[in-house]
């Protein structure tokens, strides 16, 4: 498995600044977060110049891109405009995995397998997998239904959050159904009543967790995913997960 760390980790500077810190605490891989909305890129830049959006994300001070998180705010056909513009960024930076949000919790099943068969297709034109986010409040928050959303879109993976299955629940759903299709891992410490505490104050069983992924044989990213807080020394945060991480695996 990777170590790696997204740029949502240093939100509040520039892309090449957070590629720079990362770096400097000695991550070699990095997960880019393209958000229309509080992301380093935006899918309708992305779409709009797309060379320029290649250029940005070669240039990540010797981190490799491990994947890109993608959230599209447009509709209809200039979803999916964008969606291929993102792809397309994937194949020519060497990445193999693009992070999706389901729809929310209300929509459809017809409808959200359709839209996420449709995008399964635009992304296998550019030799990219999909790992949809399982996520509270949207239609993957059950790990059963997520699966059940892989076996009808065929070729769509998960991207587990574990925090999404700690914070808010009065018990922890199992796993289980979703870990032969997980693609991507994103990580930070959670507890019931806090979606992110300081590293090894919360509750989730990393050991547990990679144990758990290595039996299908998951080799892939762990990504490191901590918003930085008022009078939390995020350096220091970053460091001490990924050296947890490491004596882990």
């Amino acid at each position: 498995m990777i170590i790696a760390a997204t740029t949502r980790c240093f939100a509040n500077l520039p892309l090449e600044a957070a590629f720079e810190r990362l770096n400097d605490l000695e991550f070699t891989h990095v997960e880019i977060i393209a958000h229309e909305t509080e992301g380093h890129l935006k899918p309708s830049e992305i779409a709009a110049d797309l060379d320029r959006a290649i250029a940005i994300c070669r240039n990540t001070h010797r981190l490799t891109p491990v994947a890109y998180s993608v959230d599209i705010e447009a509709q209809g056909e200039e979803y999916y405009r964008q969606f291929a513009a993102c792809c397309k960024l994937a194949k020519a930076t060497r990445v193999v995995t693009v992070v999706v949000r389901a729809s929310e919790l209300g929509t459809p099943f017809n409808e959200e397998v359709e839209r996420l068969q449709r995008m399964v297709a635009i992304a296998a034109m550019e030799e990219v997998v999909v790992a949809m986010l399982v996520e509270t409040g949207r239609m993957s928050e059950s790990p059963e239904t997520a699966a059940v959303l892989c076996h009808h879109a065929k070729g769509l993976g998960i991207c587990l959050d574990p925090s999404y299955f700690i914070y808010g629940r009065a018990s922890p759903p199992s796993m289980e159904p979703i870990l032969k299709y997980v693609r991507h891992v994103r990580l930070r410490d959670t507890k019931k009543d806090r979606f992110q505490v300081r590293v090894g104050q919360g509750e989730v069983e990393y050991s547990k967790l990679l144990a758990n992924l290595s039996r299908y044989e998951y080799d892939r990213a762990l990504s490191i995913d901590i918003l930085p807080e008022p009078g939390v020394d995020q350096n220091a945060e970053l460091r001490k997960f990924r050296l947890l991480l490491e004596t882990l695996l």
